[in-house]
């Protein structure tokens, strides 16, 4: 099964402010009074290397037949892989006269693209790459000052708390991000922010209108919604900081519902087919899918401490889960889920010295394997690292929550080789310290420590709950100017849990060296 429950990815969010707003605290916050049209732009240029050892983990194939991860393609016994990538990242603001439209939009041109990748003519000829033609309109996207509150509508970032859930991508390092079609209201009422949203989640199959380029939805019954409804309370950075260096202490909160439904479906519509025939009624499907999210996010702020939770229960229904024409499913297959993030640092962000404590929870569920990679992929077999969490008709439940993987709380483990949290639980203390101030500018060094547990043993390839021990430390250099570098550095010892238990292969080391330049504007 796809994300069932943690597919409703929710659509709204809190985040700290950026350039480009991604939640309802963000919306209509920096439209101030212009005589004549005003346009903004932000961005960055992301250029990252990597080399990767060993994450494989020498522990030989799942007994499905598969590797942990990819190995060299020349040589089986390889252990080495390495990777360069590149972003440009633009978010566009065009204001109108007066102090009441704002026009938004983000464009990520090229986006994640590889080094040597676009090679014209024979590879080893090459003497340049070709050009890149894609444009990623990632967001685009309307807000309105009224009497009553901002009314926002268009595709637009989705972040919500900690980002453990919902995840607008905005970080130095985050490669995807959700965004949401969607229309937006919010308004101040006893000193609480009180917002609602309706998302058109998906549309289902279209054709373009007679003599004419728009798109006409065939079928209103198979289209997915998502309402979500939430109230907070928060400050701006500004104030936040400001009240912390004046010695006191912030207490911020907010909370939401969330539902998404569809009545049918069309699963020809994006399921590869044999040979593509014209949709018709024999298409659809009753689906019969409702989908319920709630969150809770707190964070207190002192002059020398933060502490920050989210906490989201998820629960799902899916009447008929079968894709298949002609073939039912007597039982529907459901979900229930529980994720926790948890955050905490001591000592001031302008201190030399700084310590914390992170932990994480993801519900589990007993099938073979994580549950991370699902699409199209077979039933796992025990012993195997992914998997379909339910296996119709005998098992007809999914459990694990899966944090976004843009959460990034490692660099090996859940971020390479699972793929993110998911049917775990992890502890993970950390240090930072200011090496030197020069200037603008300023050296930090970083080291974190997690050690992680699988919730349900039987998930784990080597059915047993410790899945391993990584060290994170980090070398960072960063210029109020716009210029950072960053040097990461990680080691995975793998434990019980990674073991080759088939073949009576121990998980050996894994290890991996990242660098990261980006140019802010």
């Amino acid at each position: 099964m796809k994300r069932i429950a943690l597919g409703i990815s929710l659509a709204l969010g809190f985040v700290p402010a950026t350039a480009m707003a991604t939640g309802f605290t963000d919306l209509g916050d920096d439209i101030r009074a212009h005589t004549e049209t005003t346009a903004t732009v932000h961005g960055s240029l992301r250029v990252r290397g990597e080399a990767l050892n060993n994450l494989d983990l020498d522990r030989g194939p799942t007994p499905s037949g598969q590797l942990f991860y990819p190995v060299p393609a020349s040589d089986p016994k390889g252990q080495t892989l390495t990777s360069m990538d590149f972003r440009l990242r633009s978010d566009f603001a065009f204001y109108s006269p007066g102090a009441g439209v704002a026009v938004k939009v983000r464009l990520d041109a090229p986006d994640n693209v590889l080094f040597g990748s676009q090679p014209e003519g024979i590879p080893a000829g090459s003497t340049t790459q070709q050009p890149i033609s894609a444009l990623r309109i990632k967001r685009a996207y309307g807000e309105t000052v009224t009497p009553f509150g901002v009314l926002a509508a268009g595709r637009m970032g989705s972040h919500w708390g900690l980002g453990m859930l919902a995840n607008g991508g905005d970080c130095a390092d985050c490669d995807s991000g959700d965004a949401a079609d969607r229309i937006a209201f919010m308004s101040p009422i006893a000193g609480h922010v009180w917002a609602a949203a309706l998302d058109v989640t998906s549309s289902g199959p279209f054709r373009n209108r007679t003599a004419s380029t728009r798109p006409l939805d065939l079928d209103p019954s198979d289209d997915v919604r998502t309402l979500t409804f939430a109230v907070l309370r928060f400050r701006d950075d500004l104030a936040r900081d400001r009240r912390r260096k004046a010695g006191k202490t912030t207490f911020e909160y907010g909370a939401y519902g969330s539902h998404r439904w569809q009545k049918n479906d069309v699963p020809a519509d994006y399921l590869p087919v044999a040979a593509p025939s014209p949709l018709s009624a024999n298409h659809a499907a009753y689906r019969g899918y409702s989908a319920t999210a709630f969150d809770a996010w707190l964070r207190l702020t002192g002059p020398s401490f933060r502490a920050e939770l989210e906490i989201a229960a998820l629960m799902a229904n899916v009447d008929q889960a079968s894709l298949l024409p002609g073939v039912l499913l007597r039982r529907p297959v459901t979900s229930r889920q529980l994720g926790a993030a948890f955050e905490s640092e001591l000592g001031a962000p302008e201190s030399a010295f700084g310590a914390g404590l992170d932990a994480g929870y993801a519900s589990g569920d007993p099938a073979p394997g994580f549950g991370v990679r699902t699409s199209n992929a077979p039933a796992p077999k025990p012993g195997d690292l992914d998997g379909p969490q339910a296996n119709p008709p005998k098992d007809m439940r999914v459990d694990n929550f899966r944090f976004h993987p843009d959460y990034r709380v490692d660099r090996i483990l859940f971020r390479e080789i699972i793929g993110t949290v998911t049917d775990a639980v992890y502890l993970r203390p950390h240090l930072r310290v200011t090496l030197a101030e020069v200037g603008p500018s300023k050296l930090s060094a970083m080291l974190a420590g997690v050690a992680s547990f699988a919730v349900e043993s039987a998930s784990a390839p080597g059915g047993k709950s410790p899945l391993g021990v990584e060290i994170d430390p980090t070398l960072a250099w960063a210029s109020r100017d716009g210029l950072s570098l960053a040097l990461d550095y990680a080691a995975l010892v793998p434990l019980a849990g990674l073991d080759n238990r088939e073949l009576r292969m121990q998980a050996k080391t894994a290890q991996l060296v990242r660098a990261r330049v980006t140019y802010a504007f």
